[in-house]
């Protein structure tokens, strides 16, 4: 599965403008919320969940939370960038600026792991995030993971 097959463009945020987690999750959660009719608080209700359990801030300027919805029948991801970086809990302790949002159905967890190893081998290519913290528009971030996830087959 490619991250393309579960991005929609309208849920891409090329300028989150939240400097707190909370925030930074109820503005991912906003779009991922129209996109499959979920209730937007209740959707970010689950991601705040899932960081109680452990920061999904990964590192190296990533945060990939995600969660898992009853009343979701397809996985969804959102994408977000923070250009002034958000306390994110990160592993490493810096700020947290690419942010990909994760939510699937509750018993898609074969799916939903393959997605995050998906994502977090993605992000291990500096190059790939140098150019999303240079991309500005929606069109532009989209084209740069269409090209990435075709790279990585």
């Amino acid at each position: 599965m490619k991250i393309l097959d579960v991005l929609q463009l309208d849920t891409i945020i090329p300028e989150l403008t939240s400097r707190d987690k909370k925030g930074i999750l109820e503005e991912l959660a906003t779009p991922v919320a129209s996109a499959t009719g979920l209730r937007q608080p209740d959707l970010v209700r689950v991601l705040l969940e899932r960081e109680q359990l452990g920061s999904t801030g990964i590192g190296e300027g990533i945060g990939i939370p995600h969660g898992k919805m009853a009343d979701l029948d397809r996985m969804v991801v959102g994408f977000g960038i923070s250009r002034q970086g958000v306390d994110f809990d990160s592993l490493d302790g810096r700020p947290a600026h690419i942010f990909f949002v994760l939510v699937t159905p509750e018993q898609s967890t074969g799916q939903h792991l393959k997605l995050l190893a998906r994502l977090s081998k993605m992000l291990k290519n500096d190059l790939f995030r140098k150019k999303l913290l240079t991309a500005t528009t929606r069109d532009e971030i989209h084209a740069i993971i269409r090209h990435e996830d075709n790279e990585n087959g």
